[in-house]
């Protein structure tokens, strides 16, 4: 067999010893798949799942990678309105994801840390990696002891309370979203379980999402406004956010924020959607020429799964009602005093290791007041928007060069 030919070769002979009966594969994916085996862990035998990239397929999507990079620079390149959807950053981040997926430690990586911001979270149970048996080709982590959550009659057999379960998929997704900022990101029925005990417990982590301080913030803020139907306030904290230019009218995208809410408002409580929410947000952002947030994509898709199952599982969940508690009180914790005061301390910190610079920042600031006085220093507005207007000009010219040059190449590909 030629995984354990892989596993041999990758863990070594020493370990490969102590994993018994391997078998067929029981699940596979594109570039990977899954056999079942047990190994001796501390003196006690343990049943795990062993992931096992397939041969050469990580040459295979750089391949197809690089070719959908420069499909994305050309057209990024070629037409001034696809300069707002960041299609370049959008593919590096697929890159990015698509890297880590090839390289099981980082996988291994990314479980653990869910683990261990999951760990105290009721209902959710991320299964033990075994490090010993995990290199970058094959991952060895505990045997999941649970049915498919697409199986909802042996878990309603299990006794486990379906509109329960539902709700706490999605009050926990959001928990890893806002508190903290890393989340499973392929929350589809195949990757998630449920045991007796009424636990989700997911798997296959090579795809986790990642949202910065600022970013989880904001997003709590936006949902928790359209949750109040507060959208001065939601149109507000996408102007904070740098999320609409400042030279956009306020009032105008309170109004479209509107458009979106107030319809998904009206309609019944099993057709309402956050992420249909979020959907519906990003329609509206060429209006106001908002740039694109690659982060928050995949946040959207990855809301959008979470919703679907949970609907499947119980249709008339309140996305809302479910989601509300859960954003409350990540607000509140943020805004609290001990927040304010340590986001206040760790300020100062940062003010402080600079005071070293400051003499010389001094000098340097009563030199350019000598020469504007002396009238040798010129910062007219004038003199600012021509030098801007000429690095305009020498950008459009290297990037007309680079594009033909690269359909040149193209076109030669095609011909011969």
């Amino acid at each position: 067999m030629i995984q354990k030919k892989i596993i041999k070769k990758e863990i070594g002979e020493n370990y490969y010893r102590d994993i018994t009966q391997i078998s067929e594969p029981i699940a596979a994916a594109s570039i990977a798949q899954v056999h079942l085996a047990k190994i001796k862990h501390e003196g006690k035998e343990k049943q795990v799942a062993i992931k096992i990239l397939r041969p050469d397929i990580e040459k295979l999507f750089n391949e197809e990678l690089d070719a959908l990079m420069l499909f994305a620079y050309i057209v990024e390149n070629t037409f001034t309105k696809a300069k707002r959807l960041k299609l370049v950053e959008v593919v590096h981040l697929l890159r990015e994801i698509t890297n880590i997926e090839m390289d099981l430690r980082f996988e291994a990586a990314a479980a653990n840390e869910l683990y261990e911001n999951t760990k105290n979270d009721q209902g959710f149970v991320v299964p033990k990696i075994y490090w010993n048996y995990t290199t970058k080709k094959i991952l060895t982590l505990d045997k999941v002891e649970g049915v498919s959550i697409r199986e909802i009659q042996k878990i309603n057999d299990l006794g486990v309370d379906l509109k329960k379960l539902a709700e706490s998929l999605i009050q926990l997704f959001l928990t890893q979203a806002v508190r903290d900022g890393f989340f499973h990101g392929d929350m589809h029925q195949g990757n998630l379980f449920v045991d007796a005990k009424g636990n989700i417990i997911p798997v296959d982590f090579g795809i986790m999402g990642r949202l910065d301080k600022n970013n989880r913030k904001f997003l709590a803020e936006i949902l928790y406004g359209f949750i109040k139907r507060d959208y001065v306030k939601v149109a507000e904290v996408h102007f904070q956010a740098g999320l609409v230019p400042k030279a956009a009218s306020k009032e105008e995208f309170a109004q479209a924020l509107r458009s979106v809410g107030e319809p998904i408002f009206g309609q019944s409580i099993k057709d309402i959607s956050g992420g249909n929410l979020l959907a519906q947000l990003f329609e509206i952002t060429e209006k106001f020429n908002m740039p694109t947030q690659p982060p928050l994509l995949l946040l959207q898709k990855t809301m959008v799964v979470v919703e679907g199952v949970a609907r499947r599982l119980y249709p008339e969940t309140n996305i809302w009602e479910v989601s509300r508690p859960v954003l409350e009180d990540w607000l509140k914790n943020v805004k609290s005093p001990k927040s304010t005061f340590d986001t206040a301390i760790n300020t100062s910190s940062e003010i402080l290791k600079r005071i070293p610079d400051l003499p010389e920042l001094m000098d340097r600031a009563d030199y350019a007041l000598k020469l504007m006085a002396d009238g040798n220093l010129n910062l007219a507005l004038g003199t600012n928007k021509n030098l801007e207007l000429e690095q305009m000009k020498i950008k459009n010219f290297r990037n007309n060069i680079v594009i033909s040059f690269f359909g040149v190449v193209i076109v030669f590909l095609l011909v011969f």
